[in-house]
């Protein structure tokens, strides 16, 4: 079982854009499911993160501009991203932690272009 992103894409600043990302298989025990990003360069970093009471946190550099959401029953996670900066571009990668582990995806590249 792995995660599948879907959703990124080329878009200029101030635009917005949603991601999405989904299990292609059943995962159980879900503690909390969250969206990574890594631009060239640099190391792998957290943006958004839910949990299973449906408790949210994000970095100051998103607050405000991304929103995570989950679907419990598909558990499906989205996040929805507006007023996008050139400094937002990086591949976008989904992770679930679960017990006993986690589950990663293999990314999906957003290109904010100024």
């Amino acid at each position: 079982v792995h995660m599948v992103e879907s959703g990124g894409g080329l878009v200029q600043a101030g635009e917005s854009l949603r991601l999405s990302c989904a299990a292609n298989g059943t995962i159980s025990n879900i503690n909390a499911m969250g969206w990574y990003r890594q631009a060239p360069g640099n190391q792998r970093e957290l943006v958004a993160a839910i949990r299973g009471d449906g408790s949210t946190n994000y970095p100051d550099s998103v607050k405000g501009r991304f929103t995570i959401s989950r679907d419990n029953v598909k558990n499906v996670v989205y996040l929805q991203m507006s007023s996008l900066k050139p400094e937002d571009t990086g591949v976008y990668y989904c992770r679930t932690s679960a017990y006993p582990r986690d589950y990663w995806g293999k990314g999906t590249l957003v290109t904010v272009s100024s």
